[in-house]
């Protein structure tokens, strides 16, 4: 543990030599540091990555890890990474990883197939909370991995198993660095924020430098990084990266136009000015098309929160009533959302799954029409009647008051939930919003579930079941009523059999309607209400080489450079 003086003196030193680095940036050519400057909404809850379950501890250590296989954003299809070739046999019942001979860890151990079992023994180690495992289960069981040599992964299934190749990219952690804490029932507290960089080993593009929390996380280029480029020339070409935390995106933003920031990701109401600026700021602005997550509302359903000594909130009893889930949805302006929040750059989100994913995307879904008038009469016709003017109380006669959250710094997600506390309230509904620092909130959606609504957003993903922790009832992040021993109701059990079943079918085109029907059943259930999806656009410095981001991602990330 760092001593709280010591720990002080870093952070002044480090936030003076931030201080220094970008005055020379701001006075000098980009490509002499070939350093990318980027942004980041929040501080990470954890460097370990398979406990991550938030997208800033994700962005923070993505380009310290590697799995056997990567997504390609552009084809959407599985290639090599740490698996430099696969071969499937027995009828699509086993898979063989042949593992790259070149690899190092960063303190200079060879990194082999011990690695990769190590990885898939912490997985589903029920000690060791994580969202992975949920995707890396076939009919509820583990899947068998073997290794014959120190370079060879065989995993075998009891079935053929679909979504593999697109679960199996996992991070690959040491064996040698943390075996002996999954022995011992550390694992969970290993690696924390409070890590020193250099105790983080790790095989990827880069190396943790420094981590100053509320301010920055800094990279340098991993020497010992095996991929190269067509040429043999080392990779990646940038020399480091820094990730800026600002959890304001006003911030953010000046960051950007003051030349601070080299890629940002800019809001609708921000798109336009860009646009004009384009040539002022000497950046490019790019669309990268429909949100591949999704937005909603998610209903605390959980009746750990809400049932204690025998007694039930009676929110339990509204969250879970049909009825009054259907008023609620009925009374989301979609459209008004659009207009005001992303000057018309959004669309409307009613599935669960993405437009941008053509196959898996359920297009037939008929969205829930902002009508207050219906949803005031759906209201009154359960029993949801005014008990005074403003003031509307369920059949036993408790008001309606519950409270609605958020992370804090996004002057859009605080938008949305002004726009639908003021309708809520027009129905008589009192809603007492509290946005919240991100790391709080994902406690309470995580450990003490001690919330009532929250407008949150999850990143997407090309293969459905990929989202299985959130889908499954048993999964950690099925935000509504985490890991249920058993499914709480029947729709739930519905979506945990057409899991197992969607898994079975190799053809993707065969595969998609029992995703589409899980979305109709969250369609039709509502524990989460969709909300819109912004259309996307990126702004990078002209200076930047190699910089292609699409849908799904940064095509070749270890190509970017900046122009000498």
């Amino acid at each position: 543990m760092v001593k709280i003086r010591s720990r002080l003196c870093v952070v002044v030193l480090a936030t003076a030599a931030f201080t220094a680095c970008r005055v020379n940036r701001i006075q000098n050519d980009h490509s002499i540091a070939q350093t990318l400057y980027q942004g980041m909404g929040s501080d990470p809850g954890t460097f370990n990555p398979i406990l991550v379950t938030d997208a800033s501890s994700g962005m923070a250590i993505e380009d310290l890890f590697e799995g056997l296989v990567k997504i390609n954003p552009k084809t959407t299809l599985p290639e090599p990474d740490l698996a430099q070739s696969w071969d499937i046999s027995n009828g699509g019942r086993t898979i063989t990883f042949h593992l790259r001979h070149d690899v190092r860890w960063s303190d200079g151990v060879g990194f082999s197939a011990r690695d990769v079992l190590f990885t898939m023994r912490a997985i589903y180690d029920p000690r060791v909370p994580n969202s992975m495992i949920s995707s890396l289960t076939v009919d509820g069981r583990p899947l068998e991995v073997e290794a014959p040599d120190d370079y060879t992964v065989v995993v075998k299934l009891p079935r053929p198993f679909a979504p593999l190749l697109y679960a199996i990219g996992v991070p690959i952690v040491p064996e040698h660095v943390l075996g002996k804490a999954l022995a011992t029932g550390q694992f969970n507290r290993t690696w924390g924020i409070d890590t020193r960089p250099d105790d983080l080993i790790c095989l990827g593009p880069y190396r943790m430098q420094r981590y100053v929390p509320g301010q920055l996380l800094a990279f340098k280029r991993n020497p010992d990084y095996w991929m190269r480029d067509e040429r043999g020339g080392r990779l990646p070409r940038l020399k480091g990266q820094v990730l800026m935390i600002a959890t304001d995106r006003n911030a953010m933003y000046l960051r950007f136009i003051s030349g601070l920031l080299d890629v940002y990701r800019p809001r609708a109401e921000e798109v336009w000015e860009l646009q004009q600026k384009q040539g002022e700021l000497h950046i490019k602005l790019q669309p990268t098309g429909v949100d591949t997550g999704s937005r909603f509302f998610a209903f605390n359903r959980n009746p750990r929160h809400y049932i204690h000594n025998g007694k039930m909130d009676p929110k339990y009893k509204w969250f879970t009533d049909i009825n009054f889930m259907r008023a609620l949805a009925h009374a989301l302006d979609k459209r008004g959302i659009i207009n005001l929040c992303y000057r018309g750059l959004a669309v409307p989100a009613i599935a669960d799954i993405s437009p941008a994913d053509r196959i898996f995307h359920n297009p037939n879904l008929k969205d829930y029409e902002y009508d207050l008038k219906l949803a005031a009469r759906i209201l009154d016709e359960a029993g949801y009647r005014l008990l005074r003017p403003g003031v509307r109380g369920d059949p036993e006669g408790h008001p309606i008051v519950f409270e609605l959250t958020t992370p804090t710094g996004n002057p859009t997600a605080d938008q949305i939930c002004a726009i639908y506390k003021q309708d809520l309230a027009a129905l008589g509904i009192k809603v007492n919003y509290r946005p919240l620092e991100f790391i709080s909130l994902v406690k309470k959606l995580d450990s003490t579930f001690d919330w009532d609504c929250v407008l949150i957003g999850f990143t997407g993903t090309i293969e459905p079941n990929n989202a299985a922790n959130f889908l499954r009832s048993s999964g950690n992040l099925h935000i509504w009523n985490p890991r249920e021993p058993h499914p709480a109701t029947p729709w739930e059990a519905e979506i945990d059999r057409l899991l197992d079943a969607g898994t079975r079918v190799m053809d993707p085109y065969q595969r998609a309607p029992y995703y589409w029907r899980i979305q109709q059943i969250l369609h039709d259930q509502l524990p989460i209400i969709e909300t819109v999806r912004e259309i996307g656009y990126v702004a990078y410095r002209d200076s930047l080489e190699n910089f292609d981001e699409t849908t799904w991602g940064v095509y070749k990330p270890e190509w970017i450079q900046f122009r000498h």
